[in-house]
């Protein structure tokens, strides 16, 4: 099994508080892949709004996307480029 990691600076002044984190949510729901947020060596579902919020990502906070299945490169594009346009 592939998978694909990328390195994310998380720009958004209130860090993946509710508003993003529920987007990105929702954006990775439309995936078949397993997504998830690495962070503090801790890992978390993308697709669980909870889960994003439980992991208390505050603005500058280095995450690690990680992406794995049938559409991962492009769940992993589409993310990324989410989360860094967060500002």
């Amino acid at each position: 099994m592939t998978l694909i990691e990328r390195r994310l600076t998380v720009k958004n002044q209130l860090g993946l508080h509710l508003r993003p984190a529920g987007e990105l949510c929702k954006m990775a729901t439309e995936y078949k892949s397993e997504i998830k947020i690495c962070f503090r060596n801790k890992e978390f579902s993308a697709k669980s709004i909870l889960g994003i919020l439980s992991a208390c990502v505050q603005q500058d906070d280095e995450i690690t996307l990680v992406c794995s299945g049938a559409d991962e490169k492009e769940a992993c594009e589409t993310i990324a480029a989410f989360i860094e346009s967060q500002s």
